[in-house]
């Protein structure tokens, strides 16, 4: 992408907090700073705030509440993001997830500053047909007719969004996901399967709907079978209403084996020691970060049939899919992994490693960025 000096163009960037354009839109913001562009971030402050001004970006603290279901909350959010976008005058606007991708572009419609709405999954709302799954719907047909462009990152979510008549084919881009720095998870030279131990990782929301339930179900069924391996579990837990309690975790820990390690900032170090990676999620994925992460360190990984996993992984090729709510499926997967030789899991790893640098690398990405900024401010 081209530098503009002559003009510093305003590009700002509203998700729900600043880890999560941090730790998944980094690259993203050092490329589009490093054309010349003025970075604007706004979201829930916390300690990755300092680290996004560190980079240069300018940081702007609004409370986006994801998951409240109180109108009043919402009506807050709308006229906070108005009043930010007429007090700093972005040039153009990305919304991530759902409240930002509907108040925030309509909040930019009203002062005509043109915006992307990107959606990074459908997410639990939609697992369920019920009323908050039909607001949602119309919610999202309301505001996003005056989105510039709607970026899906799967297919599935872009035929749901056109299917559903919630926005034209022709407003729809699909994103390779949300990308992922190849560089940065790489697995180190000389470094191999060498547990003593055979060690399964799995790193996620601890919420339902990522199957870990079914994860420590499993886990009991292998260590019933007499089988010997370690079941590791990463992540925070949240206030969700499909949430993980503390209660249930501990009793996994006591009653199933399942070893919980609490949340991480450096994932790669957990997944450098494992020998597989699982994710049984029948969550709606857009393209799960953590598979990516998994299969850029050469891990085997076993997943479901479920949107998103289904495009990165390929059953016998760079891992094992189980069936969606099946913890017998998920075991039975388990045990094969640990039966294969190192050959064979070793070039399952390699094969989802190709996979993803050939089509999810953070690279990819940037080039749908690029290409719609040089294109939006092309005169300039």
């Amino acid at each position: 992408m081209k530098e503009h000096s002559k003009v510093k163009i305003k590009i700002a960037f509203v998700s729900p907090n600043a880890w999560t354009m941090f730790n998944f839109r980094r690259e993203v913001l050092q490329n589009i700073l490093q054309c010349g562009y003025e970075v604007i971030i706004i979201a829930e402050q916390d300690r990755y705030a300092s680290l996004l001004i560190s980079m240069g970006c300018r940081f702007v603290p609004v409370s986006v509440n994801n998951r409240s279901l109180n109108p009043t909350d919402d009506i807050r959010l709308f006229l906070r993001l108005k009043n930010v976008y007429k007090e700093y005058r972005p040039d153009f606007i990305f919304h991530y997830v759902v409240k930002p991708s509907i108040y925030g572009t309509l909040a930019a419609a009203i002062l005509r500053i043109p915006s992307i709405a990107i959606i990074t999954g459908l997410g639990h709302a939609f697992n369920k047909n019920n009323f908050i799954s039909f607001l949602i719907k119309r919610l999202y047909h309301f505001a996003l007719h005056y989105a510039y462009e709607v970026w899906c990152l799967n297919k599935e979510d872009a035929g749901f969004f056109e299917g559903n008549k919630i926005v034209p084919l022709n407003k729809i881009k699909i994103l390779p996901g949300e990308g992922v720095n190849t560089k940065h998870f790489k697995k180190d030279s000389g470094t191999g399967s060498k547990n003593e131990v055979f060690t399964f990782l799995m790193s996620a929301r601890l919420l339902n709907s990522k199957g870990i339930n079914e994860y420590a179900e499993a886990t009991l069924l292998l260590q019933q079978k007499g089988l010997i391996c370690k079941c590791l579990l990463l992540g925070s837990i949240e206030e969700h209403p499909d949430a993980v309690s503390h209660e249930l975790i501990n009793r996994w820990q006591r009653k199933q084996g399942l070893q919980y390690q609490g949340f991480t900032d450096n994932v790669k170090q957990y997944l450098g020691k494992a020998d597989c990676f699982v994710y049984p999620s029948y969550y709606n994925e857009g393209i799960p970060r953590s598979l990516m992460e998994a299969c850029c360190m050469e891990l085997p990984v076993i997943t479901t049939d479920n949107t998103g996993c289904r495009n990165l992984i390929i059953d016998g090729v760079n891992g094992f899919v189980c069936k969606k709510h099946d913890p017998v499926s998920l075991a039975n997967k388990m045990e094969r992994m640990m039966q294969l030789n190192i050959n064979d899991r070793t070039m399952m790893g390699k094969r989802g490693r190709e996979i993803v640098e050939t089509n999810y690398s953070m690279d990819n990405v940037m080039v749908y960025y690029n290409k719609l900024l040089e294109t939006f401010f092309s005169g300039l």
